[in-house]
């Protein structure tokens, strides 16, 4: 029963995480775009450093006091009943202390049939995975540093399969005011389990990020720039529908040039009027674009859109995310300032 139950869970995060980078580990929720102005953007955005108190969750460096008493929600849904999404909330405690930041990502699975190994119906289960986060951040004195970190508390079940663990996110963010530009570097999930499913210890996913981002100075754009899975050079795979035949009848693999899996590491994105009311925000993940594009047919996968609203205290986001011609993501977000 677990193996089905596996096969499920992997065929589903290898989709969502777009590559075989995606099988090597447990707990693939926690890499999952769930906020829609990151998710907008391309997704693992680093140098975000303003009042979006979702930030926190990619770069714990970011928690900032303009994130005070705000609290945010996020929610979607993944090619049929699995649904996914956070809540996060950021408060100031005072300016020596400055912000801690809470928040919280689940993903539901939603309703499995359970079937014995002859085939007969046994009984319905469901499956999900929840992981708790807490987060501080403070600046470097006299520099333009900031540093922070993220403690997770994770928790999986999967039919009668539990398993615990804990994880922490390490981040750094350099902040030039004069140039308007953002330097950042992330080490997620950084971990162990605690408790096993069936007596097998597990990796969880480690990533290494970089990301650097600039607001223009005569136009009102913020261009962002990622570099993800750094902790692993060869993130490409040959695709076996792309094998050409030779002489002696068999299949030659596709070889990945240095080029194409060096682009695999990028994710550009770039967010029109930033520090408006109104925002419009533009995307590109390589990774996503390359591993799931359908041969001699254009189906623009890689690209994501969204946009953001802002009513007085209210703020509205929304993205959709180019997967492939039968599954796509969007992703709604509400945030709420409680500040006085």
């Amino acid at each position: 029963m677990f193996k089905k139950i596996s096969v499920a869970v992997l065929i589903l995060f290898c989709t969502v995480s777009y590559s075989q980078i995606g099988g090597k580990s447990v707990y693939q929720f926690l890499n999952l775009i769930t906020s829609p102005r990151q998710a907008a953007l391309g997704g693992k955005i680093l140098t975000i450093y303003d009042y979006d108190v979702n930030q926190a969750m990619y770069n714990p460096a970011t928690i900032n006091a303009e994130m005070d008493n705000h609290l945010s929600m996020n929610y979607g849904s993944l090619f049929g009943e699995v649904t996914y999404g956070t809540a996060n909330y950021a408060y100031t405690y005072d300016r020596h202390l400055q912000t801690f930041h809470a928040g919280v990502n689940y993903v539901n699975y939603g309703n499995f049939e359970g079937y014995d190994e002859n085939g007969n119906y046994t009984s319905d289960f469901t499956g999900s995975e929840t992981a708790l986060s807490f987060g501080y951040a403070f600046n470097v004195p006299h520099t333009d540093v900031y540093l922070g970190a993220n403690a997770k508390l994770i928790s999986s079940t999967l039919e009668s399969y539990n398993s615990f663990g804990g994880a922490i996110d390490l981040g750094a963010l350099y902040v030039d005011d004069y140039n308007d530009i953002n330097i950042a570097f992330a080490i997620r999930n950084i971990g162990t389990q605690f408790t096993t499913y069936a007596g097998t210890r597990e990796n969880l996913p480690l990533e290494i990020m970089a990301g650097i981002s600039q607001e223009l100075e005569h136009v009102p754009l913020r261009w962002h720039l990622t570099l993800e899975n750094l902790q692993q050079w060869n993130i490409a795979f040959s695709n076996p529908a792309r094998a050409e035949g030779n002489i002696d009848g068999g299949q030659t693999e596709e070889k990945v040039s240095f080029f194409n899996n060096a682009l695999r590491h990028v994710i550009l994105g770039a967010e029109l009027f930033p520090e408006k009311a109104f925002n419009l925000r533009l995307g590109y993940n390589f990774r996503r674009g390359e591993e799931l594009r359908i041969l001699d047919q254009r189906n623009f996968s890689g690209i994501s859109v969204g946009f953001g609203l802002r009513f007085n205290k209210i703020k509205f986001d929304y993205s959709y995310s180019r997967y492939t011609l039968a599954g796509n993501t969007s992703l709604f977000g509400l945030t709420i300032n409680f500040q006085d």
